[in-house]
């Protein structure tokens, strides 16, 4: 176990690569993994067959496993590595639904609320990685793991989700923030980024041991 409680976020568009990054660290790091509830999500089929129908339903689906999930170990005093934080979930895509008019004013405000008393539980993350990479390569990706519900996402869907990830992070302090470009990165592979990855971790959240 890490010698201290921390929190680390794996922030990314869809298709980034953050859930085999959770994977990865969470077993090098020896601290607990939380993965976004995909398998398990009601709502996902239904939301992009008809997304301003189903938007807040998803949303707030969402919010409530990660607020759930990450309370659960920040009560048992554990550290722990976030396939995306909850920040995500509104600084980008409950945000880019309400500016896409997929998502209506009230809906908004309703579930800025909500989050708005969630987040007085929680912590922010000690460092957030965020695994850039182009419009291009994510819809590849979306297409190579064949997930039936995301056969109809389009290209300016994924490409208005990442203009919002980097406005967002572009609010955040530098120490918080490690950018990695994912564009050609295979984790299996590339050994050396990924070790350099790790490195940069340690630099900045220095009570972890790798």
């Amino acid at each position: 176990m890490a010698p201290k409680f921390c929190q680390i976020a794996i922030a990314g568009n869809i298709g980034a690569g953050k859930t085999t990054l959770t994977e990865k660290l969470s077993k090098d790091l020896d601290i607990k993994p939380i993965f976004e509830s995909v398998d398990d999500n009601p709502y996902l089929e239904l939301f992009y067959s008809d997304m301003s129908r189903w938007s807040f339903n998803l949303q707030i689906f969402f919010l409530h496993k990660r607020f759930s999930n990450q309370l659960d170990l920040i009560n048992s005093k554990q550290s722990f590595v976030q396939d995306r934080s909850i920040y995500e979930d509104k600084e980008i895509f409950a945000k880019n639904l309400r500016d896409m008019k997929l998502m209506s004013d009230i809906d908004w405000v309703t579930y800025c609320n909500l989050f708005n008393d969630m987040i007085q539980f929680i912590d922010h993350p000690d460092l957030i990685i965020y695994l850039k990479a182009s419009t291009n390569t994510l819809i590849s990706r979306i297409k190579n793991r064949k997930r039936d519900f995301e056969n109809d996402i389009s290209p300016e869907y994924i490409h208005s989700l990442n203009i919002y990830y980097d406005k967002w992070i572009s609010k955040i302090k530098d120490e918080k923030v490690l950018i990695v470009d994912s564009d050609n990165f295979n984790i299996f592979k590339d050994h050396e980024k990924y070790s350099k990855i790790k490195k940069s971790i340690l630099s900045k959240v220095p009570y972890l041991k790798i």
